[in-house]
């Protein structure tokens, strides 16, 4: 009997169009005992009512305000049943047979932590919208800035796809609410001298108005998380102690 259980944490906000079809795709695809924690983050466009009525879902929590992908990650811990914790987008951005690949790559090596990179083994990217092309710029750029402080070597800091062993998880104590939950984890996981695995993972990209929610504000907020986690305390120490 296998004894690992994953439990798949899904933020999700106004994804009344992409739920019920990665809930699907996860049950379909993901080849473990799993738990599938969907926390709506105060959705206004009919989510809500439809993934009370999922019979896939283990476990639901509803937000009573919007608050970010971060809280909602929060509010997934108290419940974790799971020896592995995943993170799943509720849009089609991501490939749940890559995320059952990295699971299982997870439990054959006995990894801590592995990343799904976007980048990794992709010699060119073929997308002929600007928007598209700017955030992967702005992607690389924020990668490039996030090895530097933290001397990690990845390719791709800001993927959805981040996978943990569950101690390490808990350990992290995540602090962000919004989109800085990704350079918190960063920062954390490199203070905690945790190597990251990274394994390609396809990726199919939207735009804004097919629901993208990412801004360039939440760029500056990354490299403001970074540097917050990684010199705050030795700053309090220096001035405090």
């Amino acid at each position: 009997m296998d004894k690992n259980i994953i439990t798949i944490i899904i933020p999700v906000f106004n994804e009344k169009n992409y739920i019920n079809k990665i809930i699907h795709k996860l049950n379909t695809n993901i080849k473990f005992k799993k738990q599938i924690i969907v926390v709506d983050d105060c959705s206004s466009d009919g989510t809500r009512s439809i993934i009370k009525k999922n019979k896939n879902i283990s476990k639901v929590i509803l937000h009573k305000k919007n608050m970010g992908k971060g809280a909602a990650i929060k509010s997934a811990t108290p419940y974790i049943a799971g020896n592995i914790v995943a993170i799943q987008d509720a849009d089609l951005e991501y490939d749940p047979k890559d995320l059952n690949k990295l699971i299982k790559t997870m439990i054959l090596y006995d990894n801590g932590v592995i990343y799904g990179s976007r980048v990794l083994k992709k010699k060119r990217y073929n997308n002929k919208s600007f928007l598209s092309n700017y955030r992967v710029f702005g992607n690389h750029v924020l990668t490039l800035i996030s090895n530097f402080v933290n001397n990690q070597n990845l390719t791709d800091a800001h993927t959805c796809y981040k996978i943990f062993r569950k101690d390490i998880f808990l350990n992290l104590n995540l602090k962000e609410n919004d989109f800085a939950f990704c350079p918190e984890v960063n920062t954390k996981i490199s203070l905690m001298n945790e190597k990251i695995k990274e394994l390609p993972i396809s990726y199919k990209g939207r735009t804004i108005k097919e629901g993208k929610k990412i801004k360039f504000s939440d760029a500056i907020r990354a490299v403001v998380t970074i540097l917050k986690y990684r010199y705050l305390n030795k700053f309090k120490e220096y001035f405090i102690a």
